[in-house]
């Protein structure tokens, strides 16, 4: 069949970045502004997921609506499945990366031993194209992991985090120049288009207390929303990103066995730079990072409970107190299973008000926001301690009254 993925050219990896940013957007939109919650969400991506892909695997040809529409559902199902074992199930971001990792490994294993390649120019069988799209659904969740772990490891404001990517990708490009392994670049730049483009989404959307642009994921999701269409629509007019049927397949540089070692140490030494950097990063005095990759609260002093919840309705902080008691009692009982999924629904119930508290009192929610972050930190630490978890908790209590 005709290969059904486009030629990989700058106007890719735009609207790579493009589709990554308004899935993490719109999926946050759909969680937290709707109130659909998180496993909800997920389900409707899932059943969105299988629609768009069978429709793209019924396709003759490359249609790039069809097939960015595609990458945009898979950005945000891939990202929701591992907010699901973060959030949910209390999985540390370090195992999941781990898991994911060991999955994409498995993936490109399978595929080349049974096709002897993995390049995107010879997407040409159906079994080379089911397993292009289960490759791309591993790498979207292994980038949100990835992610996620990079900023609970440094606490970086999102619009700093954007930095780490791209700097990645820029080394990345520089290697592919000299002649490093095309496909290999390729899928490691795929990779890390995900967190870059999902920290520029957290950029635009956050609020500028916590270093974002304070567009919010509604505004967000349509801005990238327009900016994909208005591509999408240039590239099905122009066809510059067609690979014609009679195009011979791109043959790889010729590079000699030492440059290519040279090179595969290069990749190597870049890698080490990044973990060096999050190590030292680690081991920086920063706030706790909060669910879901998002910017650290603003530091506010210490305010008594009145002034914490005076600002709010009561109706709102008597919910947040029942879960947070509803927590308190699950740890004590020795469920920290339980208890990890209960304070899940704290931090959602927290994030569908920001909209509404925040602006009442930038002060008493910032204060609130910080303690809830503590016991998000605490019930989620790989290695829990109910002795702190239960301090998180008693404090946060004591706070709302």
């Amino acid at each position: 069949m005709l290969n059904k993925v486009p030629e990989v050219t700058i106007w890719f990896w735009i609207i790579k970045i493009l589709c990554t940013t308004v899935g993490e957007s719109f999926a946050d939109w759909i969680n937290t502004s709707l109130g659909f919650g998180l496993l909800s969400t997920a389900l409707i991506f899932t059943g969105a997921l299988a629609a768009v892909l069978a429709w793209q695997l019924s396709a003759e040809r490359y249609i790039p609506f069809v097939y960015w529409l595609t990458v945009v559902v898979v950005s945000v199902t891939g990202t929701l499945y591992t907010d699901i074992l973060t959030d949910s199930q209390g999985v540390p971001l370090a195992v999941s990366s781990s898991v994911f990792a060991g999955a994409l490994a498995v993936v490109f294993g399978i595929w080349y031993v049974r096709e002897r390649t993995l390049s995107v120019h010879s997407i040409t069988t159906r079994p080379r194209e089911l397993f292009y799209w289960l490759a791309v659904l591993v790498t979207f969740a292994l980038g949100t992991a990835t992610g996620d772990w990079t900023l609970e490891l440094t606490g970086w404001t999102a619009g700093v985090s954007v930095l780490l990517p791209l700097g990645l990708i820029v080394a990345i490009i520089l290697g592919w120049r000299f002649g490093a392994n095309p496909v290999l670049s390729f899928w490691l730049a795929y990779i890390l288009t995900r967190p870059l483009g999902a920290n520029l989404g957290d950029w635009f959307g956050s609020p500028s207390a916590d270093g974002g642009l304070g567009l919010g994921t509604a505004v967000t999701s349509v801005i990238f929303l327009v900016a994909i269409l208005a591509t999408v629509v240039y590239l099905t007019r122009s066809r510059t990103d067609v690979i014609e049927a009679q195009e011979r397949p791109h043959a790889p540089q010729e590079v000699s066995q030492a440059r290519g070692r040279g090179l595969l140490g290069y990749y190597a030494v870049v890698a080490a730079a990044a973990a060096v950097l999050l190590i030292w990063a680690n081991h920086q005095p920063h706030a706790a990072a909060n669910g879901e990759g998002d910017a650290p609260s603003p530091v506010t002093g210490h305010l008594t409970s009145q002034e914490a919840t005076s600002p709010f309705p009561p109706a709102e902080i008597a919910k947040f107190r029942t879960i947070t008691a509803d927590t308190l009692a699950k740890v004590n009982s020795g469920d920290q299973r339980a208890a990890t999924s209960r304070v899940a629904d704290l931090e959602t119930a927290w994030d569908d008000d920001q909209s509404s508290l925040e602006p009442k009192s930038e002060k008493a929610w910032g204060f609130l926001d910080g303690e809830i972050d503590q016991v998000l930190k605490a019930l989620r630490a790989p290695h829990p301690d109910k002795a702190t978890e239960v301090k998180a908790l008693n404090t946060l209590l004591t706070s709302l009254g």
